[in-house]
């Protein structure tokens, strides 16, 4: 899913991807999965007999083919069913070597997965092997809609957050910069099993909230209410000038470029000499812009040239996206960011 979703929409490449309720574990924009995760999930796991034991159940009903991998059967079951249902297969499929764990979501989905796999496991997976290279986060914040992210809530030190999605959970690793972990959900809302679990488990835990906001701005309600960071949208910053972040970084202020850039052809930054000004006296003279092409330019020039685009994309739902931002140090003082940038207007991605 999440490839089919880059090719409609300039998603930003995570670092890792956790798909398939917690089964797959996958890096970079290639998704090369974690090959030591797959052996965990082969552990006591047979597909075939799975699928062969779930067949005699006439009240489950297989999920479309998209939903069903490797590590993961998925199908759909009233909810009256679930604990009789659940209960007999486990017991079949001990009784053939199989150790397995099920997960009931959004009142009527049905997970069959490994007894190691689930979302939480993956996260606690995740955080010791960043332990053991030395990249522990600074902090991690776990977001969910439903009964297949409680686990998520359980790993010890991390922060939580109940939010409404569309289709989308999100965990958020803080580093010195931040790094995306997605995984995809089949529901848009905060679901009655993971409400219920919240109430029961998560009355005395300080580290776990409820947002009143939906989708990102859930998450951003979060991140101010645990002070992991600014709890507002780089978006909706009104005054690029007043706008100042604490241990800026060259690739924080390329990022801020290009959202000043939207905000400019758009028309909705007025065209005064101090926004080109202040722009330029945050670049060394000596600055210079590489296009893609390989052609380079003097930074402030291409600053100056800034004027005649102003107000170019009014009304026209113009969009820039910045991905895969790289800030590197050559020489003392000197710095080389490298990026992925999209822009799009309407429907039409360049």
């Amino acid at each position: 899913m999440y490839k089919k979703l880059r090719k409609e929409r300039p998603l930003l490449t995570p670092d890792v991807i956790v798909t398939s309720v917690g089964t797959e574990i996958s890096y970079g924009k290639s998704m090369v999965p974690d090959e030591n995760w797959v052996e965990i999930m082969n552990n006591k796991w047979n597909r075939g007999i799975v699928e062969e034991e779930t067949s005699k159940f006439p009240e489950l009903t297989l999920q479309a083919e998209t939903e069903q991998m490797p590590h993961k059967l998925s199908f759909h079951v009233d909810k009256s069913k679930v604990q009789e249902v659940t209960k007999e297969l486990y017991q079949r499929l001990e009784k053939r070597g199989l150790e397995i764990k099920t997960i009931f979501s959004g009142g009527k989905a049905l997970d069959v997965i490994p007894k190691g796999g689930g979302k939480g496991q993956a996260l606690a997976y995740l955080l010791n092997k960043l332990e053991t290279e030395g990249k522990l986060p600074l902090n991690t914040l776990v977001c969910g809609d439903s009964g297949n992210d409680t686990e998520l809530f359980t790993i010890p030190n991390v922060y939580g957050v109940l939010v409404s999605f569309q289709k989308l959970t999100v965990l958020l690793f803080q580093f010195p910069c931040f790094v995306i972990l997605i995984l995809f959900s089949q529901v848009s809302n905060a679901q009655e099993e993971l409400l219920e679990w919240c109430a029961e488990n998560g009355k005395h835990n300080s580290n776990l909230i409820h947002a009143s906001e939906k989708c990102a701005g859930g998450i951003i309600e979060a991140i101010g209410h645990f002070k992991l960071g600014p709890n507002i949208s780089p978006r909706d910053v009104s005054d690029f000038l007043e706008c100042k972040a604490d241990n800026v970084n060259p690739g924080h202020e390329v990022v801020e470029f290009f959202l000043f850039y939207e905000r400019w052809r758009r028309g909705e930054v007025e065209n005064c000499e101090a926004y080109t000004e202040s722009l330029k006296a945050s670049c060394d003279s000596a600055g210079v812009f590489v296009h893609p092409s390989g052609a380079e330019k003097s930074l402030r020039e291409t600053i100056d040239e800034l004027g005649k685009y102003h107000g170019d994309k009014k009304d026209k739902k113009f969009r820039v996206w910045t991905d895969k931002v790289l800030a590197t140090e050559t020489t003392p003082g000197t710095w080389i960011v490298k990026l992925d940038k999209w822009e799009q207007t309407g429907n039409e991605k360049l």
